[in-house]
């Protein structure tokens, strides 16, 4: 594992209890920063947090929900005393069905869990790090965020909203010293497959060109770079890490 200084820096990661988000978590403690995870589910995340080792914490947060996230922000500075990076993962998969026959309150469940969570996050925590003249924020998105996958056309839809929202708001940042970005991820063999059909599963991989699912750990990697001092000179970028399937 390549290091990155996180020394002194802190980071908040949304859905960080389990899949890419727990990998995220763990390579910003293996660099040194302090983490605080935001995950809805207090079970699983209590389990995580005693999984990991260094200086983490955690807070049982929907992240769909407004005064939640605007709590949970507050706390979240008045503990740490500073927020310097901001990955928004939390997110679902929703039904897999074709457009016509979508239900409407899915539609509306999916597009608030994917895209309404990360404006609310990046709402609560960017004033902070503008008045800290530093900040990075990562939207994990998703390949489908760019071409589309059928039968999931309200996952597609929010992912696409958040490589918008990424660019709108990175230029708006532009001058403030924060940094906004996302990544676009192929298909992770994580929790979330249980909320999609096997037909789907087998179409995602078979538009990969490596052939294979990508690793946790690999879409960490770039997350982690994305979130730290090193990225300087990125801001409202979508970075592809779809094994070849999208590379613009």
């Amino acid at each position: 594992m390549n290091q990155l200084d996180f020394g002194g820096r802190t980071a908040i990661v949304t859905g960080g209890a389990q899949g890419i988000g727990l990998a995220i978590v763990k390579r910003l403690l293996a660099s040194g920063a302090t983490v605080r995870i935001w995950d809805r589910d207090r079970g699983t995340l209590d389990r995580a947090i005693a999984s990991l080792p260094g200086p983490v914490s955690g807070a049982a947060v929907d992240v769909a929900v407004a005064p939640a996230v605007t709590q949970a922000a507050e706390d979240a500075v008045r503990d740490l005393g500073r927020i310097d990076a901001l990955v928004n993962n939390a997110g679902i998969a929703g039904l897999n069905a074709a457009t016509v026959d979508y239900p409407v309150e899915e539609w509306e469940r999916v597009l608030t869990g994917n895209l309404t969570s990360q404006f609310l996050c990046c709402r609560a925590i960017v004033p902070h790090m503008v008045q800290r003249k530093y900040g990075r924020i990562v939207n994990i998105a998703s390949v489908a965020g760019k071409e589309g996958n059928p039968n999931a056309a309200a996952y597609s839809a929010s992912k696409a909203g958040v490589v918008s929202l990424t660019k709108s708001l990175g230029k708006e940042l532009a001058q403030t010293g924060v940094l906004v970005n996302c990544v676009t991820p192929a298909a992770a063999k994580t929790a979330i497959f249980d909320q999609m059909t096997a037909q789907h599963i087998g179409y995602m991989l078979s538009k990969i060109p490596l052939g294979r699912f990508v690793e946790v750990a690999e879409i960490a990697a770039l997350a982690c770079w994305l979130a730290s001092e090193d990225c300087s000179f990125s801001t409202g970028a979508v970075f592809d890490i779809s094994g070849g399937r999208a590379t613009y």
